[in-house]
């Protein structure tokens, strides 16, 4: 890594314009394994048509996505999911939590994590959930960020190599901020 990231929520626009860079950390993220809905051999432009198709959401503000970048790339990204169900607004989905294997281990996905968090609650979120593989290094993330197991799917989702694994739910309450 070359400086210290920085995290910035995206506008559609600065999606569509980063949606390379996105793509190039996704495809080395699940080159390294992760499990993100991707199968092995994702391509660069597979990945770039990915990111790009999620700019409508992004401007119904249905989506909300950061993106963490050195000096030279991004580094890592995070997206928060709002429900648009009346009886669900309440609530909110993190996804695609991922940072480039070489910016890891320096507080990254934690910073990504908090910025999500702190802008779900803004929006009026109270409950935010999420999925990740059982046993990866995502759970002691989630736990150690304040994250409650909710429990565990067996079979859930294959890895990048079509194998099945369980995964296993977490939960969070959130609250804005009083000045």
């Amino acid at each position: 890594m070359t400086g210290p990231s920085t995290v910035t929520r995206l506008t559609s626009g600065q999606l569509l314009a980063c949606a390379d860079d996105l793509a190039e950390l996704l495809v080395e993220t699940v080159r390294g394994g992760a499990s993100l809905g991707f199968l092995a051999g994702l391509e660069g432009p597979a990945a770039a048509a990915w990111w790009r198709g999620l700019a409508p959401a992004v401007v119904e503000g249905r989506l909300a996505v950061w993106a963490a970048r050195d000096a030279e790339r991004v580094t890592g990204t995070v997206g928060v999911a709002f429900v648009d169900k009346p009886n669900g607004r309440h609530r909110a989905e993190i996804t695609k939590l991922m940072v480039h294997p070489d910016a890891r281990g320096q507080g990254l996905a934690r910073a990504l994590l908090s910025a999500a968090e702190e802008a779900a609650a803004e929006a009026g979120v109270t409950l935010l959930v999420l999925d990740t593989e059982t046993d990866s290094p995502a759970e002691t993330l989630y736990g150690k960020a304040g994250w409650t197991r909710a429990g565990t799917i067996p079979d859930y989702a294959t890895d990048p190599a079509g194998g099945l694994h369980a995964t296993t739910l977490f939960y969070k309450r959130v609250y804005k901020r009083v000045a």
